[in-house]
């Protein structure tokens, strides 16, 4: 009787405890490409473009790394709806783009690349995510960490182009999870 007691204790504590483990990651991964390839299929199938600009010293952008962009409903929607790209700020490759090139530039205390510059406006903080229309117009710059549901409302604000008629906070009010 004691034997069957304690094995249903530690069979009722392996549930208990199971049901705070972190939620498995999950299996796919959003498809990141480099400016160049979101660019060139963005010519054959237009879709709108999500920049992550991004530094390898961002504490912040790994976090986003290993959580946010791991989260399977994030995933599943940025690689239906977009050419998800990341772009590290401090790069040192040159980008020719509509006829310009774009370079490193040394100076501050890391240097910045002129595309990160440009996107974002000399407004070089890290995170910082920058939406593109099918044109590869600017839609908007959205700096900062974000977890897995708030990148979401922006994620379905903007492909489902409630940006044309509404405010973000507007929006809000009326959305509905994925």
């Amino acid at each position: 009787m004691r034997i069957v007691f304690q094995i249903g204790t530690l069979l009722l504590a392996s549930i208990i405890f199971s049901s705070f483990s972190p939620a498995p990651e999950a299996k796919e991964s959003i498809k990141w490409y480099s400016w160049e390839e979101a660019i060139e299929l963005n010519k054959k199938e237009q879709k709108k473009i999500f920049i992550d600009v991004y530094t390898d010293w961002c504490g912040w952008c790994k976090r986003m790394d290993n959580s946010t962009f791991k989260n399977k409903d994030v995933i599943k929607y940025m690689n239906d709806n977009f050419y998800a790209v990341k772009f590290n700020a401090e790069q040192k490759e040159e980008i020719n783009y509509k006829g310009h090139t774009l370079k490193y530039v040394g100076k501050g205390r890391r240097g910045y690349h002129e595309l990160a510059y440009s996107l974002l406006d000399g407004r070089m903080g890290y995170p910082a995510f920058v939406y593109l229309a099918e044109d590869e117009k600017r839609i908007t710059v959205s700096p900062g960490y974000k977890d897995a549901e708030t990148i979401m409302k922006e994620l379905v604000f903007i492909s489902e182009d409630h940006f044309k008629t509404t405010s973000f906070d507007d929006f809000l009010k009326t959305y509905k999870s994925k």
